[in-house]
């Protein structure tokens, strides 16, 4: 199930940080990088985020975020995470499609990730996804800058 995110309830924070780390500590070991600055949230720092988060649940416990700011014309993908015992199970791509039908509709959609990241850069690609460019953002380590056009 697909629903929107109360990020700014305490349980609800946790839950996101329970699915974010674990992902994340994954991906870190994928790209060769421990540097990912979202391996340093906290429950406050997602309650203080100002992003929109959306949860994919399955049996009652959340097992998928993705998150995203909008702007005028634009929305920026932030986070998507799959907790791992998760992974190659559709959640990914049910939580990028649900933002890309409803809250990036007619608008411009933008995300970064590692360039090493070879499963998200596949995702984004099959959804019309281009690179624009990279970032060296540590000696040697890249971070793909990736558009779709509204």
């Amino acid at each position: 199930m697909i629903k929107h995110l109360d990020h700014r309830n305490e349980q609800t924070a946790d839950d996101i940080i329970a699915v974010q780390m674990p992902a994340y500590r994954v991906e870190a070991a994928l790209i060769g990088f421990d540097g990912i600055p979202a391996l340093q949230d906290t429950a406050e720092s997602i309650k203080a985020s100002n992003e929109e988060f959306v949860g994919y649940s399955e049996a009652g416990r959340l097992v998928g975020v993705i998150a995203y700011e909008a702007g005028d014309g634009e929305i920026d993908i932030c986070r998507l995470v799959v907790h791992p015992d998760h992974f190659r199970k559709g959640v990914a791509t049910k939580l990028l499609e649900h933002v890309l039908e409803h809250a990036a509709a007619g608008k411009r959609a933008v995300v970064s990730t590692g360039r090493n990241n070879a499963p998200a850069i596949a995702l984004y690609t099959r959804y019309g996804f281009i690179e624009s460019g990279a970032i060296e953002v540590a000696p040697g380590f890249f971070i793909a800058n990736l558009v779709r056009r509204a």
